[in-house]
């Protein structure tokens, strides 16, 4: 699992395989690109860190 950090202070969990990319942007923003819910597409969005979680480590 990917933890994700946004930018207000909340956060949510991904699967791992559902990511496709985390790079910085133009801006410096560090950006998390990963597959939608229904695997149609990809979206983008903006984070200040994430955090590769081990099996069973949901904090």
């Amino acid at each position: 699992m990917i933890k994700y950090l946004y930018p207000d202070g909340t956060h949510c969990y991904r699967a791992l395989q559902t990511t496709r990319a985390v790079y910085r942007d133009e801006e410096g923003r560090l950006i998390a690109r990963t597959e939608t819910p229904d695997e149609s597409g990809l979206y983008e969005f903006e984070i200040v860190g994430f955090e590769l979680l081990g099996p069973g480590r949901y904090e």
